[in-house]
């Protein structure tokens, strides 16, 4: 029998990356904490609720227009310590740096995560560095890990996913993953498509703070809106629909994706929230997300439906129906 290796797909969020979570990662070291399957663990400790994460940051090309790998790591981070419901106070960063790579590049790197940190209004308290033999790693490597206090009276979780909520996304898909295939590639695009990069906390907090109520917060990474639909729908044995005509993707944007047969509901974006929540609670939480700046787009795109569980559906332009499935893969690697 062959034996089955480690693919770049396996780190794209799609069908691969799901597979190896429950064939490999969760069997290992299945707990409550882990078991929820969310952006972040939620742990107490003496009594104090809090909130814990932690991601690795691969990006290729390291610097891209609207941001670069330690910008990446740091929202990141903050973000899905956010999308627990949780209020981000400290990160860790450790760096695995390739030799021979420049240290103008590295002191640039270190500025941007600074400048990030402080704009999340989080502290970086800890970290580790560690340099490989040239060619062990591609320039440089972030692994960011953050803690956050929970929000009190708050309880975000995919299983809280129900008939009859509204699904909001807080604005166009796809400006990330775009970005970083003109980068690769040599393509010029126009000025106003750069990454959407950026903490999410402050907005996610507000909201929080005023809405109590939202049920479900997810950031579209890895596998983009579809996948992140995808396992809510599982996780909470739920029905999605959403709507075709009110999903935003910026008219550049989709041109690069009809040209390279790119889907935009499955690309990656670092500076976008999918919220759930009920509908008596949604226009007092639009009213909030379009007072930040990275909330003034946000809009109702769908539905949970109460069947048929664990699917989510596209509903056309033309008024049909298309199933949205995850990708086995994902169409662009080494995104974030």
């Amino acid at each position: 029998m062959k034996e089955e290796k480690i693919l770049l797909a396996h780190g794209s969020g799609g069908k691969l990356s799901q597979k190896l979570i429950e064939e490999v990662m969760r069997p290992a070291f299945s707990n409550p904490a882990l078991d929820e399957m969310h952006d972040g663990a939620k742990v107490t400790v003496n009594g104090a609720k809090l909130a814990f994460t932690t991601d690795s940051h691969v990006v290729k090309p390291l610097f891209f227009a609207g941001g670069d790998i330690g910008k990446l790591a740091v929202c990141g981070t903050v973000n899905d310590l956010a999308m627990t419901g949780a209020k981000a106070l400290y990160l860790s960063a450790g760096f695995i740096i390739e030799e021979g790579f420049p240290q103008s590049d590295l002191l640039r790197v270190v500025d941007s995560m600074r400048q990030a940190a402080f704009q999340a209004n989080v502290t970086i308290v800890t970290g580790d560095t560690k340099v490989v033999e040239k060619g062990a790693a591609d320039g440089i490597y972030i692994n960011t890990a953050g803690v956050g206090a929970l929000i009190e009276g708050v309880n975000i979780s995919p299983q809280r996913a129900c008939s009859g909520q509204n699904i909001i996304l807080t604005g166009s898909l796809g400006d990330h993953a775009v970005t970083i295939m003109a980068e690769r590639h040599g393509l010029t695009l126009p000025v106003n498509i750069t990454s959407d990069c950026a903490p999410l906390n402050g907005m996610i907090e507000e909201l929080l703070y005023n809405v109590p109520e939202i049920a479900v917060l997810r950031d579209p990474t890895r596998g983009g809106l579809a996948t992140v639909l995808n396992e809510v729908a599982s996780q909470a044995q739920a029905g999605i629909i959403i709507n075709e005509m009110d999903i935003p993707v910026n008219p550049e944007v989709m041109a690069v994706c009809d040209m390279l047969g790119y889907d935009p509901l499955y690309l990656a974006n670092e500076g976008k929230a999918v919220i759930f929540v009920e509908s008596v609670h949604t226009d007092k939480a639009l009213a909030i997300l379009k007072q930040h700046v990275y909330g003034r787009n946000a809009k109702v795109i769908g539905q949970v439906t109460k069947d048929p569980k664990g699917q989510v559906g596209l509903r056309t332009l033309v008024g049909g129906v298309r199933l949205l499935d995850m990708l086995p893969g994902d169409q662009l690697p080494r995104i974030c």
